[in-house]
């Protein structure tokens, strides 16, 4: 079971983001040992924690290949999402999804993309659905850089800007796509500018401030439900392990990655509040034990879970 608060103070903010860097550090570590390998979003969980602590639990989420940080921020329980990552029968999707393809009904976690801009494509749909049911919920669909450069991105929202649906685009800026730097592929340094071509409010905020990209999305939120309208909110951080792990990043300036680790999100949020004397280093101490314990706990869970029978081969193929 996730252990770790859900709620959206400073402090409760502070330790997912450190539960989950330690969960895709522990998959990491996993490579050798045969689990499949992973996209981690290590740097980034400010950008997953500060956007889904500001969503409701009738918000739906479509997200990509980076997605533990969204799911675990959303309350997923690390031993099933681990289970999941390594075939096991008690995985959310029954260990047929393997780390990149999760869903969880129960969350609200409608589909994660492996297709680069996939789930902008599908998000035009679960918003238009909301907007005729009339129901007064949110779509957040989380992408990245590169995903801004495929066409889909302007045919999403374009659409979703003239049927005015009520989807949070979420840009995790993360200056690299794939192994190809961000600067090699787009013109200027924000997406959020692009946003305003389709009469389309949109901010770029510090993605490694959680607090700042807390109070961003909330405001985003706020003003999709009292406009109908959708809104872009770019995250501007810094992916810190390389694509797909393993990969020893050789292809990353080793100055702009000592640049980026300097601005840690877990590390500023720390010393934030340490400065603040809202938190004690004792106290910080003992969320990285229960972090280390849940992650144990869910390390062991999925190792003693069966992997799918064969009968389970062609279920769940079709809705």
């Amino acid at each position: 079971m996730n252990q770790i608060s859900n709620g959206n103070s400073p402090a409760s903010m502070l330790e997912c983001m450190m539960l989950i860097r330690a969960y895709e550090e522990k998959l990491a570590a996993l490579q050798s040992t045969g689990v499949a390998g992973t996209c981690t979003s290590v740097g980034q969980e400010a950008s997953a924690v500060g956007v889904v602590r500001a969503l409701r639990a009738s918000d739906r989420i479509l997200t990509n290949h980076r997605s533990a940080g969204r799911l675990l921020a959303r309350g997923a329980e690390p031993g099933r999402m681990m289970a999941e990552v390594m075939g096991r029968s008690t995985g959310y999707c029954k260990g047929k999804s393997g780390s990149l393809h999760i869903s969880a009904k129960e969350l609200g976690v409608i589909l994660t993309s492996t297709i680069v801009g996939g789930e902008l494509s599908l998000a035009t749909g679960v918003g238009l659905s909301m907007s005729m049911l009339a129901q007064d919920a949110v779509v957040a669909c989380f992408f990245g850089d590169g995903a801004a450069c495929e066409g889909v991105f302007h045919e999403s929202l374009n659409l979703a800007s003239m049927w005015k649906l009520p989807i949070l685009y979420v840009c995790e800026n993360n200056q690299w796509q794939a192994y190809v730097h961000r600067k090699e592929t787009m013109k200027g340094d924000h997406v959020s500018d692009w946003a305003r071509g389709y009469g389309m409010e949109s901010r770029t905020v510090d993605g490694n401030d959680v607090e700042a990209v807390h109070t961003a999305a909330m405001g985003a939120i706020a003003r999709i439900r009292e406009t109908g309208m959708p809104y872009l909110l770019e995250t501007y951080t810094y992916r810190l392990r390389g694509h797909y792990e393993p990969d020893d990043q050789a292809y990353v300036d080793p100055q702009e990655l000592a640049g980026w680790r300097a601005k840690d999100p877990i590390m500023l949020q720390q010393h934030r509040m340490l400065q603040q004397q809202a938190i004690t280093a004792a106290e910080i101490a003992a969320m990285q034990q229960r972090v280390s314990d849940t992650i144990g706990r869910a390390a062991a869970f999925a190792a003693d879970s069966p992997f799918p029978s064969l009968s389970e081969l062609t279920t769940d193929v079709y809705a």
